[in-house]
């Protein structure tokens, strides 16, 4: 089974719940998992599979543990065409920019060439108490685009 990489950003946990939440899920699953709580570049593969699970603050902004990493990126434009991702957002609706930062790293990680794998999940947390709930759902048909091999 394929190893996953879930990387996350959050400013409350809730992105953090999340992926753990999701990682207990994989591993039953016999995937292997590693989770990433604000990872610096230097410690992620730059090639295999990844899960990003971020929450948003301010005006679409992304959560200060992950910034640095965003930061990184950006700066060096590392080559991640080795890298297929999935994509978790979690936010309100509330505010004019939903879900702005899984936007901003979507379009950075597929900038350096990383291939995202299904469809990008936006998680209101005003419809969903328990942004687990929906990720779960969407998990399902997610993990289904990965090597079972």
């Amino acid at each position: 089974m394929a190893e996953i990489t879930l990387v996350t950003g959050s400013t409350l946990g809730s992105a953090e719940y999340v992926a753990e939440h999701l990682a207990s899920l994989l591993d039953a699953d016999g995937f292997t998992t590693q989770t990433l709580h604000g990872p610096e570049l230097g410690k992620l593969n730059q090639s295999g599979y990844w899960l990003v699970v971020t929450s948003t603050h301010g005006a679409g902004d992304l959560p200060d543990n992950l910034q640095p990493l965003y930061d990184a990126i950006e700066a060096t434009k590392p080559d991640l065409s080795g890298v297929q991702y999935g994509a978790i957002g979690i936010g309100s609706r509330e505010y004019d920019i939903f879900c702005g930062a899984i936007d901003k790293l979507d379009t950075l990680l597929q900038s350096c060439g990383a291939q995202r794998l299904g469809e990008l999940l936006k998680i209101n947390i005003l419809e969903h108490e328990i942004p687990e709930d929906p990720a779960e759902e969407w998990l399902l048909s997610w993990k289904n685009l990965l090597p079972s091999v």
